[in-house]
Protein backbone atom coordinates (compact mmCIF):
# COMPACT_ATOMS: atom_id res chain seq x y z
CA UNK A 1 0.00 0.00 0.00
CA UNK A 2 3.10 2.60 0.95
CA UNK A 3 4.83 1.77 -2.33
CA UNK A 4 1.32 2.31 -4.20
CA UNK A 5 1.25 5.18 -2.83
CA UNK A 6 4.35 6.64 -3.29
CA UNK A 7 4.34 5.83 -7.11
CA UNK A 8 0.99 8.11 -6.81
CA UNK A 9 2.44 10.56 -5.53
CA UNK A 10 5.70 11.19 -7.17
CA UNK A 11 3.25 10.41 -10.74
CA UNK A 12 1.01 13.63 -9.28
CA UNK A 13 4.43 15.70 -8.39
CA UNK A 14 6.00 14.58 -12.22
CA UNK A 15 2.56 15.99 -13.52
CA UNK A 16 2.55 19.09 -11.50
CA UNK A 17 6.18 20.00 -12.04
CA UNK A 18 5.28 19.56 -16.29
CA UNK A 19 2.94 22.09 -15.47
CA UNK A 20 4.30 24.18 -13.91
CA UNK A 21 7.32 24.55 -16.16
CA UNK A 22 5.00 25.12 -19.16
CA UNK A 23 3.24 27.64 -17.48
CA UNK A 24 6.31 29.31 -16.87
CA UNK A 25 7.32 29.19 -20.42
CA UNK A 26 3.95 30.39 -21.54
CA UNK A 27 4.29 33.07 -19.56
CA UNK A 28 7.27 33.84 -21.23
CA UNK A 29 6.27 34.07 -24.72
CA UNK A 30 4.32 37.36 -25.82
CA UNK A 31 4.54 36.55 -29.66
CA UNK A 32 1.59 34.92 -30.42
CA UNK A 33 3.32 32.72 -33.24
CA UNK A 34 6.16 31.67 -31.15
CA UNK A 35 3.12 31.09 -28.55
CA UNK A 36 1.71 28.75 -31.72
CA UNK A 37 4.89 26.64 -32.10
CA UNK A 38 5.73 26.00 -28.48
CA UNK A 39 2.22 24.63 -27.71
CA UNK A 40 2.48 22.23 -30.79
CA UNK A 41 5.71 21.32 -29.63
CA UNK A 42 4.59 20.95 -25.86
CA UNK A 43 1.82 19.05 -27.35
CA UNK A 44 4.10 16.17 -29.32
CA UNK A 45 6.21 15.62 -26.69
CA UNK A 46 2.88 14.98 -24.14
CA UNK A 47 1.60 12.73 -26.78
CA UNK A 48 4.92 11.08 -27.72
CA UNK A 49 5.16 10.37 -23.33
CA UNK A 50 1.47 9.35 -23.40
CA UNK A 51 2.17 6.33 -25.84
CA UNK A 52 5.11 5.20 -24.14
CA UNK A 53 3.63 5.40 -20.79
CA UNK A 54 0.45 3.92 -21.12
CA UNK A 55 -0.06 1.94 -24.81
CA UNK A 56 2.40 -0.36 -25.94
CA UNK A 57 3.33 0.97 -30.02
CA UNK A 58 6.80 0.39 -30.28
CA UNK A 59 6.45 1.67 -34.23
CA UNK A 60 4.28 4.58 -33.44
CA UNK A 61 6.09 5.40 -30.49
CA UNK A 62 9.13 5.50 -32.80
CA UNK A 63 8.00 7.67 -35.31
CA UNK A 64 6.66 10.24 -33.17
CA UNK A 65 10.10 10.20 -31.11
CA UNK A 66 11.24 11.08 -34.26
CA UNK A 67 9.17 13.90 -35.26
CA UNK A 68 9.97 15.46 -31.69
CA UNK A 69 13.54 14.94 -32.18
CA UNK A 70 13.06 17.03 -35.62
CA UNK A 71 11.29 19.57 -33.61
CA UNK A 72 13.64 19.79 -31.26
CA UNK A 73 16.50 20.93 -33.72
CA UNK A 74 13.89 23.20 -35.64
CA UNK A 75 13.36 25.18 -32.70
CA UNK A 76 16.95 25.08 -31.67
CA UNK A 77 17.78 26.63 -34.61
CA UNK A 78 14.76 28.73 -34.31
CA UNK A 79 15.20 29.85 -31.11
CA UNK A 80 19.12 30.15 -30.64
CA UNK A 81 19.15 33.45 -29.15
CA UNK A 82 16.45 32.58 -26.86
CA UNK A 83 18.29 29.33 -25.63
CA UNK A 84 21.75 31.25 -25.20
CA UNK A 85 20.16 33.72 -23.24
CA UNK A 86 18.49 31.17 -21.20
CA UNK A 87 21.28 29.27 -20.57
CA UNK A 88 23.26 32.82 -19.61
CA UNK A 89 20.66 33.65 -17.19
CA UNK A 90 21.15 30.20 -15.69
CA UNK A 91 24.66 30.17 -15.55
CA UNK A 92 24.83 33.52 -13.55
CA UNK A 93 21.95 32.42 -11.19
CA UNK A 94 19.90 35.52 -12.30
CA UNK A 95 16.66 33.27 -11.84
CA UNK A 96 14.43 36.77 -10.43
CA UNK A 97 15.01 37.78 -14.25
CA UNK A 98 14.19 34.68 -15.79
CA UNK A 99 10.97 34.15 -13.52
CA UNK A 100 9.97 37.47 -14.54
CA UNK A 101 10.50 39.50 -10.88
CA UNK A 102 12.73 42.66 -12.30
CA UNK A 103 14.10 44.15 -9.15
CA UNK A 104 12.51 47.51 -8.06
CA UNK A 105 15.69 49.39 -8.17
CA UNK A 106 15.90 49.11 -11.73
CA UNK A 107 12.39 50.95 -13.04
CA UNK A 108 12.89 54.43 -14.04
CA UNK A 109 11.02 56.85 -13.28
CA UNK A 110 9.12 60.66 -15.20
CA UNK A 111 12.29 62.48 -13.88
CA UNK A 112 14.94 59.88 -15.64
CA UNK A 113 12.58 59.66 -19.16
CA UNK A 114 12.69 63.48 -19.10
CA UNK A 115 16.50 63.68 -18.83
CA UNK A 116 16.57 60.63 -21.21
CA UNK A 117 14.52 62.56 -23.89
CA UNK A 118 15.95 66.05 -23.33
CA UNK A 119 19.97 64.54 -23.63
CA UNK A 120 18.63 62.78 -26.83
CA UNK A 121 17.00 65.84 -28.45
CA UNK A 122 19.90 67.63 -27.63
CA UNK A 123 22.35 65.50 -29.14
CA UNK A 124 19.97 64.57 -32.22
CA UNK A 125 19.83 68.24 -33.04
CA UNK A 126 23.53 68.68 -32.48
CA UNK A 127 24.40 65.18 -35.12
CA UNK A 128 26.12 63.57 -32.12
CA UNK A 129 25.99 59.39 -32.29
CA UNK A 130 24.82 58.36 -29.17
CA UNK A 131 23.88 54.83 -27.53
CA UNK A 132 22.14 54.85 -24.31
CA UNK A 133 20.95 50.87 -22.88
CA UNK A 134 18.01 51.13 -20.15
CA UNK A 135 18.35 48.52 -17.88
CA UNK A 136 14.73 48.03 -16.33
CA UNK A 137 15.09 44.73 -14.91
CA UNK A 138 17.76 42.37 -17.04
CA UNK A 139 20.40 43.14 -14.55
CA UNK A 140 22.79 43.05 -16.93
CA UNK A 141 26.44 42.93 -15.97
CA UNK A 142 29.63 43.26 -16.76
CA UNK A 143 29.61 39.70 -18.78
CA UNK A 144 26.76 40.33 -20.79
CA UNK A 145 28.87 42.88 -23.00
CA UNK A 146 32.09 42.97 -25.04
CA UNK A 147 34.23 45.65 -22.80
CA UNK A 148 32.09 46.46 -19.59
CA UNK A 149 33.59 49.41 -20.49
CA UNK A 150 34.50 52.50 -17.26
CA UNK A 151 32.81 52.35 -14.12
CA UNK A 152 30.80 55.92 -13.73
CA UNK A 153 28.28 55.54 -11.21
CA UNK A 154 26.55 59.24 -10.94
CA UNK A 155 23.76 60.57 -11.24
CA UNK A 156 21.60 60.78 -13.98
CA UNK A 157 21.33 64.31 -15.73
CA UNK A 158 20.93 65.63 -19.43
CA UNK A 159 24.48 67.41 -19.05
CA UNK A 160 26.24 64.68 -18.48
CA UNK A 161 24.97 62.44 -20.75
CA UNK A 162 25.97 64.91 -23.46
CA UNK A 163 29.43 65.39 -22.37
CA UNK A 164 29.61 61.26 -22.28
CA UNK A 165 28.90 61.67 -26.37
CA UNK A 166 30.95 64.89 -26.74
CA UNK A 167 33.11 63.52 -29.81
CA UNK A 168 36.58 64.93 -27.98
CA UNK A 169 35.94 62.53 -25.52
CA UNK A 170 37.53 58.96 -25.52
CA UNK A 171 34.08 57.44 -24.28
CA UNK A 172 31.94 58.73 -27.30
CA UNK A 173 32.10 55.42 -29.52
CA UNK A 174 30.30 53.36 -26.41
CA UNK A 175 27.28 52.94 -25.02
CA UNK A 176 26.05 54.32 -21.64
CA UNK A 177 24.37 52.24 -18.94
CA UNK A 178 21.58 53.51 -17.04
CA UNK A 179 19.93 51.92 -14.30
CA UNK A 180 17.17 53.85 -12.57
CA UNK A 181 18.13 57.36 -12.01
CA UNK A 182 22.02 56.09 -12.10
CA UNK A 183 24.46 56.21 -15.10
CA UNK A 184 26.38 52.85 -14.48
CA UNK A 185 29.38 52.77 -17.06
CA UNK A 186 30.34 54.48 -20.61
CA UNK A 187 32.49 53.23 -23.14
CA UNK A 188 30.41 50.16 -22.86
CA UNK A 189 30.93 47.63 -26.07
CA UNK A 190 27.69 45.80 -26.77
CA UNK A 191 26.85 42.53 -28.65
CA UNK A 192 26.05 43.15 -32.63
CA UNK A 193 23.12 41.70 -33.65
CA UNK A 194 23.35 39.66 -37.16
CA UNK A 195 19.54 41.11 -38.84
CA UNK A 196 19.90 44.06 -40.77
CA UNK A 197 23.77 44.12 -41.44
CA UNK A 198 23.29 45.34 -44.84
CA UNK A 199 20.25 48.03 -43.71
CA UNK A 200 21.73 49.68 -40.49
CA UNK A 201 24.83 50.79 -38.57
CA UNK A 202 27.09 49.36 -36.31
CA UNK A 203 25.14 51.51 -33.57
CA UNK A 204 21.18 50.81 -34.44
CA UNK A 205 23.02 47.03 -34.93
CA UNK A 206 24.16 47.19 -31.35
CA UNK A 207 21.06 48.30 -29.90
CA UNK A 208 19.76 45.07 -31.88
CA UNK A 209 21.46 42.71 -30.21
CA UNK A 210 21.55 44.20 -26.66
CA UNK A 211 17.86 43.55 -26.94
CA UNK A 212 17.56 40.74 -28.52
CA UNK A 213 19.43 38.76 -25.65
CA UNK A 214 18.02 41.01 -22.81
CA UNK A 215 14.40 41.44 -23.36
CA UNK A 216 13.63 43.77 -20.05
CA UNK A 217 15.99 46.57 -21.79
CA UNK A 218 15.94 49.07 -23.76
CA UNK A 219 18.13 51.49 -25.90
CA UNK A 220 18.05 54.84 -27.31
CA UNK A 221 20.14 55.64 -30.55
CA UNK A 222 21.28 58.98 -31.80
CA UNK A 223 22.57 58.95 -35.70
CA UNK A 224 25.85 60.52 -35.95
CA UNK A 225 25.61 60.97 -39.49
CA UNK A 226 21.49 62.07 -39.87
CA UNK A 227 20.76 62.85 -36.03
CA UNK A 228 17.74 60.49 -36.33
CA UNK A 229 16.05 59.46 -33.22
CA UNK A 230 15.81 55.17 -32.79
CA UNK A 231 14.66 52.94 -30.14
CA UNK A 232 15.29 49.49 -29.93
CA UNK A 233 13.19 47.01 -27.78
CA UNK A 234 13.10 43.17 -28.01
CA UNK A 235 15.54 42.78 -31.23
CA UNK A 236 13.07 45.57 -33.06
CA UNK A 237 13.91 48.77 -33.98
CA UNK A 238 11.54 51.95 -34.34
CA UNK A 239 12.98 54.72 -36.79
CA UNK A 240 12.56 57.41 -37.40
CA UNK A 241 11.28 58.83 -34.15
CA UNK A 242 11.10 62.25 -32.81
CA UNK A 243 11.31 63.55 -29.27
CA UNK A 244 7.60 63.49 -28.02
CA UNK A 245 7.60 59.85 -30.13
CA UNK A 246 10.19 58.61 -27.62
CA UNK A 247 8.61 60.01 -24.69
CA UNK A 248 5.38 58.41 -25.63
CA UNK A 249 7.93 55.11 -25.96
CA UNK A 250 9.72 55.72 -22.46
CA UNK A 251 6.35 56.01 -20.67
CA UNK A 252 5.02 53.17 -21.88
CA UNK A 253 8.01 50.44 -21.35
CA UNK A 254 9.00 52.09 -18.32
CA UNK A 255 5.04 51.71 -17.00
CA UNK A 256 4.25 55.05 -15.88
CA UNK A 257 1.32 56.40 -17.10
CA UNK A 258 1.69 60.15 -15.82
CA UNK A 259 0.24 62.13 -18.94
CA UNK A 260 2.85 63.91 -20.99
CA UNK A 261 2.12 67.30 -20.14
CA UNK A 262 2.11 66.56 -16.15
CA UNK A 263 5.50 64.96 -16.24
CA UNK A 264 8.33 67.40 -14.46
CA UNK A 265 12.15 67.36 -15.22
CA UNK A 266 14.92 68.34 -12.66
CA UNK A 267 16.78 69.63 -15.64
CA UNK A 268 14.96 71.80 -18.92
CA UNK A 269 11.87 70.33 -20.47
CA UNK A 270 12.23 69.54 -24.11
CA UNK A 271 10.79 72.88 -26.26
CA UNK A 272 8.78 72.81 -28.84
CA UNK A 273 11.63 74.27 -31.25
CA UNK A 274 13.56 71.15 -29.97
CA UNK A 275 10.69 68.93 -31.38
CA UNK A 276 9.96 71.03 -34.40
CA UNK A 277 14.17 70.60 -35.28
CA UNK A 278 13.82 66.87 -34.09
CA UNK A 279 11.23 66.69 -37.20
CA UNK A 280 12.91 68.66 -39.35
CA UNK A 281 15.93 66.05 -39.03
CA UNK A 282 13.35 63.41 -39.52
CA UNK A 283 12.17 64.70 -42.49
CA UNK A 284 16.10 65.32 -43.78
CA UNK A 285 16.19 61.18 -42.81
CA UNK A 286 13.69 60.40 -44.66
CA UNK A 287 14.86 62.22 -47.84
CA UNK A 288 17.52 60.92 -47.53
CA UNK A 289 17.74 57.37 -46.10
CA UNK A 290 18.38 55.56 -48.95
CA UNK A 291 21.80 56.77 -49.34
CA UNK A 292 22.99 56.58 -45.66
CA UNK A 293 21.13 52.83 -44.23
CA UNK A 294 24.43 51.59 -44.18
CA UNK A 295 25.85 54.29 -41.93
CA UNK A 296 25.94 54.69 -38.33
Amino acid sequence: MNFWGFINLKFLLDVLFAIGFGLLLFSRVKEQRTLWLLRGYLFLVSFAWFIQRYAYLPLTSKLIDAVVLACSLSLAILWQGELRRLMELLGTGRLAVLLGNPPKEFRATSTTVNQLVDAAGKLSQNRKGALIVVDLGSDLRPEDFLYSGINIEAQLSTDLLINLFATDTPLHDGAVLVKGNKIISAGVILPLSRQGISRYGTRHLAALGITERFDRCICIVVSEETGTLSLANQGKLERPITSSRLQELLINLVGNQNPLGTMKSSGKKTTSSQIMNTNNNVNIENKSENKNTTQD
